[in-house]
């Protein structure tokens, strides 16, 4: 059965608009807006070593026209096509369903990590994949389906990392953020296509207990129509690879902390999951966030999604590096080789599910950039 679309226009102006003075001293680089995003609500972003970008759009409700776009001659346009962009479940490998990460690796292709779990419903089978275009031809060039080894049924992927240097053809790694069941990482081979489940349901990949973040001053729960509301608890989200490729950090949205773990012990197929878990270290505490990058200078760099901010992590330590009032729901973040760190500003937290059934996201949506004078990770 094919699922519905409505279409959708996409536009998007381009626009280089520094922020106003932040409201608070030592709020700096300042804030530039790249691309003000109408249509459907974006959530990645991904920046090319040669500089083109491309956005994703998740079926959370929006029908969006299409789940991967390129920023492009001022509009988002169906990337690479928009036969793939169709969401067919009757070929379900074939076709992107529910999109929520977009990454660039440095072998010029673009790596799409499909859900295949339009509304957060259970994955459907052959649909929860990673999908491999060569940026060249504009052509896919590799699909590996995520099998029910690694993919529950309560599995939402959500951010990816590659290190292209390890087996022979590279590996990732990626975060299952569920809502409704155990959060863990899984490792894949790009190879093989083999893969691991790790730390599922492990209290690094789990919410924190009791946890409801504040935006605005008000509590942020699930608030449906006519229901009472309840604590709203997203596993691992966030993901980010050191230089050398040694260390995974990864953080639950739903959480003030983030974790870091050796990356030799993901890939290591004899590895249990209690010698995992006793590697992992707790690096917290930190603002909550949705999505982590990384530089090439060893920074983590993190959203805070309660006080509109881009936040730094150094020797230990993080400080707000940008605080600006259009930061609302920092989302994906990525590095370009332009020495800037790209992220989507979306109002998340505005949707119709925390406000009674009333949607009072503002559009258009933003795609945010500040100078950080460092460049991305790139293994490869």
């Amino acid at each position: 059965m094919k699922y519905a679309l409505r279409l959708l226009t996409s536009l998007v102006s381009i626009a280089s608009i520094p922020a106003a003075a932040a409201p608070h001293s030592g709020m700096n680089p300042m804030v530039e807006q790249v691309a003000a995003l109408s249509g459907a609500m974006p959530t990645g972003v991904t920046v090319a070593p040669n500089g083109r970008i491309f956005l994703n759009y998740p079926q959370w409700g929006d029908h969006p026209r299409f789940a991967v776009g390129e920023l492009k001659d001022g509009h988002v346009v169906p990337y690479p096509d928009e036969i793939l962009n169709i969401p067919d479940t009757l070929t379900p490998d074939g076709h992107f369903l529910s999109v929520q990460s977009v990454v660039a690796d440095g072998a010029n292709r673009l790596w799409v990590l499909d859900t295949g779990a339009p509304g957060f419903s259970s994955p459907v089978a052959g649909g929860t994949k990673l999908v491999a275009i060569d940026m060249g031809t504009n052509k896919v060039v590799q699909t590996i389906v995520l099998g029910p080894d690694v993919v529950l049924p309560t599995t939402y992927l959500n951010d990816v990392r590659f290190d292209l240097r390890q087996g022979k053809s590279g590996v990732a790694y990626i975060t299952d953020s569920s809502i409704k069941g155990p959060g863990g990482l899984i490792v894949v081979d790009l190879a093989s296509g083999h893969s691991l489940r790790r730390l599922s349901g492990h209290s690094s990949t789990m919410p924190d207990r009791g946890f409801v973040p504040r935006i605005d001053g008000q509590p942020l729960m699930l608030r449906p129509r006519g229901a009472a509301p309840g604590l709203w608890r997203v596993a691992s989200d966030g993901i980010a690879l050191s230089p050398d490729g040694a260390t995974l950090y990864y953080c639950a949205l739903s959480s003030r902390h983030f974790y870091a773990v050796p990356t030799a012990l993901l890939r290591d197929p004899h590895a249990t999951d209690e010698m995992i878990a006793a590697e992992v270290r707790d690096l917290g505490p930190k603002a909550p966030s949705d999505g982590l990058a990384e530089d090439d200078r060893g920074a983590i760099y993190a959203g805070d999604y309660e006080h509109g901010s881009i936040r730094k992590f150094v020797d230990g330590r993080w400080t707000t590096i940008a605080h600006d009032p259009r930061i609302l729901w920092p989302d994906t973040l990525s590095i370009g080789p332009d020495g800037y760190l790209y992220f989507t500003a979306n109002q998340l937290y505005r949707q119709p599910v925390f406000h009674e059934g009333k949607d009072l996201r503002r559009q258009p949506y933003t795609l945010l950039r500040i100078k950080i004078d460092a460049g991305p990770v790139v293994l490869h």
